[in-house]
């Protein structure tokens, strides 16, 4: 027996629906893929969790093939939802770009990178904010990445910040 042409309609639909569907799925995959090294930096040194507190005074990075960054936030305490100076002298290095990545270290808190603008004489500056945690004060880690001629070096540093 033959089944009637109104029958198949259906089934046809249900295919081009689960078809749609996957098309999608394999899309959001694929631009997940590429949008991947926005949240997580692309770095070929990556050095210990310095024990310099950025809350509470500047720090300096040794940079492994020499030279050292000075880094600095400011105001201190660092508070949240305020804006934030960010300070970096290089001194002994050819350095062609830094970004500052903050990030909650028990809670993800978004993507947070800004890039510091070069000002020449191996001053870099910027600004950045943080967003507010309800729970008051909130632990951060702040990722210097530093671009050099070859390299792309993260130094990371904890520090909390008030709410």
């Amino acid at each position: 027996m033959n089944s009637p042409p109104d029958a198949a309609k259906p089934a046809s639909r249900r295919l081009y629906i689960d078809l749609i569907v996957l098309l999608a799925l394999v899309l959001l995959g694929f631009a997940g893929y590429r949008l991947a090294p926005l949240l997580t930096p692309r770095t070929d040194v990556s050095l210990p969790v310095s024990s310099c507190d950025l809350g509470k005074t500047s720090c300096v990075i040794s940079l492994p093939g020499g030279g050292q960054v000075e880094v600095a936030i400011d105001p201190h305490p660092i508070p949240a939802l305020k804006p934030l100076k960010l300070l970096a002298i290089t001194t002994g290095a050819a350095v062609r770009k830094i970004e500052v990545d903050f990030s909650g270290v028990d809670m993800k808190m978004g993507y947070n990178r800004p890039q510091l603008e070069d000002m020449g004489d191996g001053r870099f500056v910027g600004q950045a904010n943080l967003p507010v945690c309800i729970t008051g004060k909130m632990p951060w880690e702040a990722t210097v990445l530093i671009e050099t001629g070859n390299s792309v070096i993260a130094a990371p540093f904890r520090f909390e910040a008030e709410g």
